[in-house]
């Protein structure tokens, strides 16, 4: 997981979790296609719906979700299009949402907003001593110069971070985490990883692996340099 997986652009004063979009809507549909019958197939049928298991492992019938009555909607009102990326990508956009409420949550726990998390992630992930210059940390939690000295200066004030002397430049400055910062971050980290285990239970190792390389394949174009 890396640090970008967070939004956290913002980096507001409070530290109390907003609340989330409304997860019942998703992109243009919205909950307009909660008007047509969820049991009828449209044109594209019940396009993306998994199959789903009994108590005794016997396979029943398909799962349906909003996104599969959202897709029949816009395939009974506009035949005309193939509306099939709906059926990845709806489903992309609302497990955002459900992961972004996980994550503040998680990081709330640990007083901590979903930007501080980030950039005290990227000093972690250095390795000791646990430090970065102010550029690195700009390429790694893409953001602003001005933004980023801001949230440094947040964060040296909560003592989670210090700013330390280049050995290498007498005119440049180093970001390191202190003693607080890392169990801070590593406590934070930990409870992620617990969260997010729990999002991804109803899938096998396999199919674990599987919706890995698949996401990678859709992500990877949008990370070449």
């Amino acid at each position: 997981m890396t640090a970008r997986a967070a939004d956290g652009r913002g980096g507001g004063p409070t530290r109390t979790p907003a609340a989330g979009p409304d997860a019942g809507s998703t992109g243009p549909a919205g909950s307009a296609a909660r008007e047509g019958d969820a049991g009828s197939a449209g044109p594209v049928g019940a396009a993306g719906a998994i199959g789903g298991t009994d108590a005794g492992g016997t396979a029943g019938p398909p799962v349906r979700d909003e996104v599969d009555r959202i897709v029949e909607a816009w395939g009974r009102v506009r035949p005309d299009l193939d509306v099939t990326p709906l059926t990845v990508l709806s489903r992309v956009s609302r497990l955002a949402r459900h992961l972004d409420l996980a994550r503040r949550g998680a990081f709330a726990r640990h007083e901590l907003e979903t930007w501080e998390f980030d950039v005290l992630s990227a000093l972690r992930r250095a390795g000791a001593p646990y430090r970065l210059s102010p550029g690195a940390l700009l390429t790694q939690t893409l953001v602003t110069s001005g933004t980023m000295t801001n949230r440094i200066d947040r964060l040296a004030e909560r003592g989670l971070v210090e700013r330390q002397p280049s050995p290498e430049d007498r005119r440049g400055v180093l970001v390191q985490l202190t003693g607080t910062g890392l169990a801070r971050v590593d406590a934070a980290f930990s409870d992620l990883l617990d969260v997010e285990r729990r999002l991804l239970a109803v899938l096998t190792e396999a199919e674990h692996a599987t919706l890995a390389t698949l996401l990678r394949d859709v992500v990877a174009p949008f990370d070449a340099p």
